[in-house]
Parts: structure tokens; C-alpha cells; sequence
């Protein structure tokens, strides 16, 4: 098959890339002339395990190609993918889908014989009616199908979740679109791919619900953990306690400072204003955004409280600053509003992340910059653990314990033993377990 992704972000490059590994040729597009370059000297603009290898696998192959104009590469195609960038708008939290809509536009015009075309951006359920009219508007006499193929890929594992998919929404209620999204993605399978075929609106919806869905459980398991530490109990038991109910499931359930990233937060925001546009009112959606904005800032008091109850003239080393592990994404990550929150009670801010750090100067430009832990905690009078990068989950604690000026550590992701903190001599708050051994 032959297929053109238009979009060269995250969504974008991954999808490409994956696709092409599966034997089809494929052309990214993106407006970014720099970008481009980039590409094609094997420059990788975001960071993902296995992706730099995996495009240069299949540029080497002539299966990947990459062009700021997509005029051939459509008229070829069997299928478009639409994979641009839908932040939220500014002021209202909608959507924000000029880009979708400006390439609905373009690809309609380069149109030639029959094609599909794809949403495979995160969009408001409704999108892709407005797609097909902007294309046949634009195109009379093209021969289209407009689908909608939302991704469900995890930063730091999008490879895997590509190639290993718990299943691959398509919504389509035309057979021809059917049978080339059946063949794009038959080789996930010996037998038969993990499609799942509904109406386009369902599609749509089925992306914000799963991301809404998550965002709750991970919002649900935070209240848990501040009822936790007000009754002396530990939420990684509970949470273990409830995860084990098949019904629940263990995934999502690890209490930490709340959740940021390019998904949940925009597309939550997104979520709510389509409800409201259709006098539906997500009380729980709406209060997961609330809760979740509240705990991010709050972390800050934490460690404050940690610290003696003052930082004013105090130096703090936070590691971690992407909102995960294993990307240098640094939206909406909740190392911002904690850094930030850290400042106003007049601390000194030094930081450590593994891969972020470039990507964090431009949204935290006033704090210093380290190029490990150990740096980074020297002379502090308290480390944050904000990120839970394999890279801290092993420090040498007799060191980290010589080089601060107070042993005060604040693991916002429980990744150690408060038992082992306490035999090193660290004063050490986690997030949902007592400081002192329960009973």
C-alpha cells in the first residue's frame, strides 16, 4: 500500500515509521522545512525509544521518505493520514483544529482516483463529518472515503503499542475504506488484526472517552492517597487491594502528582466543551481537570511541609521534569506547576532529568540546570523525586545523603522503601503512605 502521512509529530513519525516497517511505502509530510532536513539525515526531533533505528532501518530500505509537499504523494496514495496537531484553543479549551481543517484542504486538491482518508489526530467527535465536506466542497468529482483511525500510543512505548495493539479503532461504514484499513494493518496478525469497526462519530468518541477514563483513575487513586496519609494508610496497598479486581485492573492506579502530558489534560479540556455545546454536562470529567490542576500546584506546599514548613532562601533539587519517563516531552508536565509553586515560596530551584532538559529550559527558564543527581542535590536542603526514571530508582543514598546540606527527600512516586530511606537517616514524605510504619 501506498500511504501518505501528512504531519510529522509525535503521532505522526511514529505511525509512519511503523507502518512502513510493516512494508508499505510510505511519505511524511510536514510544512517545516527544518524538520524535514532533519529527517533526512536521520535527525530524530522527539525523543522515543527504538525510533531513530527504526526510521533509519526503513530509509535505508526506500519504504520511508520524507517532503514538504504533499501533491505527489497524495495523487499516489491509497490512503492519507491527517496527523497534525490539535492543541487546545486558546481561551475556550476546545480543539483547536485549523491544522486538520487547512490539510483536509490541500489533500483534496491533490487528489487522484480512489483514496482514503484518515483522521488519525485526536479530534471532537463530528470532525471528520466537517473533513468530508471540506474535501468534497474543495473536490467535487473525488473519489473519497473519509475514516477516522485514532492512535492509542503511550510516550516511551509507542513502537510496542503500535505493533502490539490491544485493538485498532476504525470508524468507517463504507466497505471499500474497510477493506484498505483492513490491509494496512493485517500484518499485526497471522490471522486476523485486533480491528475493530464502528460509525466515524463512534471512533471519535471511543479516543476522548478512553484517555477520560484513565485520567480518572489516576485522579481517583491521588484522593485515595491524601485519605491515605490523613488515616494512616498505604495507598499502594489499596491500590493493589482494588487493582486485583479484574473489574479494576492494576494499570493507572499509582498515585504521584497528578498527570500532565499532550493528551490527557487538552483532550479532557476538549472532551467537556463538546459536551457542553451539546447541553451535556461530564460532572465527573469535569472534576477530574479540577482535582488534577488543584494537586499539581499543592505539591509545592508539600514539600514545603517537608522541609520544616518555610523554603524561603532554600535550596531544592528536583530530578525529574518530564511529565514520564522515557520522553523529553515536556507538556502540561507537573514538574511546571511544582517548579513554579517552589519559586513563589522563594526557593532556589536546581534540576536534573535524564533526556528533558532542553525542552524544560523554554518553559523553566529561572532554575539551574544539572548534568546529573548527584550535582543536582549538592548543598540541597531537599530532593523531589518528580519523574520515575529508572535512573533514579538505584542513587547511591550514601552519597546523595553526603552531598545535601538536609536529608530531606520527597519521592512523589513512591519509588522507595520508606523503610530503607529511614535506615540511610532521610527525613522522607511519599505520596499516600505515613512516615511511620503502620500498624
Amino acid at each position: 500500500m501506498r500511504i501518505a502521512m501528512i504531519g510529522t509529530g509525535y503521532v505522526g513519525l511514529v505511525s509512519g515509521a511503523c507502518f512502513a516497517d510493516f512494508g508499505h511505502q510510505v511519505t511524511c509530510v510536514d510544512k517545516d522545512a527544518g524538520k524535514i532536513e532533519s529527517l533526512r539525515r536521520g535527525e530524530i526531533p522527539i525523543f522515543e525509544p527504538g525510533l531513530d533505528a527504526l526510521v533509519a532501518s526503513n530509509v535505508k530500505a526506500k519504504r520511508l521518505d520524507f517532503t514538504t509537499d504533499l501533491t505527489v504523494p497524495v495523487a499516489e496514495a491509497d490512503a492519507v493520514f491527517i496527523a497534525v496537531g490539535t492543541p487546545s484553543r486558546r481561551g475556550d479549551g476546545h480543539a483547536d483544529l485549523t491544522y486538520v481543517y487547512s490539510a483536509a484542504r490541500e489533500i483534496a486538491a491533490a487528489l487522484s482516483g480512489f483514496t482514503v482518508v484518515i483522521t488519525k489526530s485526536t479530534v471532537p467527535v463530528g470532525t471528520g463529518d466537517e473533513v468530508e465536506r471540506l474535501i468534497r466542497e474543495a473536490n467535487p468529482s473525488a473519489d473519497v472515503v473519509v475514516a477516522s483511525n485514532p492512535e492509542f500510543l503511550r510516550e516511551g512505548a509507542a513502537i510496542r503499542d503500535f505493533k502490539f495493539p490491544d485493538r485498532v479503532v476504525v470508524g468507517t461504514s463504507d466497505e471499500r475504506g474497510r477493506k484498505v484499513l483492513g490491509d494496512i494493518y493485517r500484518p499485526l496478525s497471522l490471522n486476523q488484526a485486533p480491528l475493530m469497526f464502528t460509525a466515524r462519530r463512534t471512533a471519535e468518541l471511543i479516543k476522548y472517552a478512553a484517555n477520560a477514563f484513565l485520567a480518572t483513575k489516576i485522579t481517583f487513586i491521588n484522593e485515595m492517597a491524601d485519605l491515605s496519609e490523613k488515616v494512616g494508610a498505604d495507598v499502594q496497598e489499596v491500590a493493589r487491594g482494588i487493582g486485583l479486581d479484574n473489574r479494576i485492573g492494576t494499570k493507572f492506579l499509582h498515585a504521584g502528582p497528578g498527570f500532565g502530558g499532550s493528551c490527557f489534560p487538552k483532550d479532557i479540556r476538549a472532551l467537556v466543551k463538546v459536551a457542553l455545546d451539546h447541553d451535556v454536562q461530564l460532572r465527573i470529567v469535569e472534576a477530574v481537570l479540577g482535582v488534577n490542576d488543584n494537586r499539581k500546584r499543592a505539591m509545592a506546599r508539600k514539600v514545603s511541609n517537608a522541609a520544616g514548613g518555610s523554603l524561603r532562601g532554600k535550596t531544592v533539587a528536583v530530578l525529574g521534569l518530564t511529565f514520564k519517563p522515557d520522553t523529553d516531552d515536556m507538556r502540561e508536565a507537573p514538574s511546571i506547576p511544582l517548579v513554579t509553586g517552589l519559586l513563589d515560596l522563594g526557593a532556589k530551584v536546581r534540576a536534573h532529568d535524564p533526556v528533558g532538559m532542553e525542552q524544560a529550559k523554554k518553559e523553566l527558564p529561572d532554575i539551574e540546570y544539572c548534568d546529573d543527581p548527584y550535582e543536582c542535590v549538592k548543598g540541597a536542603d531537599a530532593m523531589v523525586i518528580v519523574t520515575e526514571w529508572v535512573q533514579f530508582r538505584a542513587l547511591d543514598l550514601d552519597r546523595i545523603k553526603s552531598e545535601m546540606a538536609q536529608p530531606v527527600v520527597v519521592d512523589l512516586r513512591n519509588i522507595y522503601r520508606r523503610e530503607d530511606m529511614a535506615a540511610h537517616g532521610f527525613t522522607y514524605e511519599s505520596v499516600g503512605r505515613t512516615s511511620e510504619p503502620q500498624t
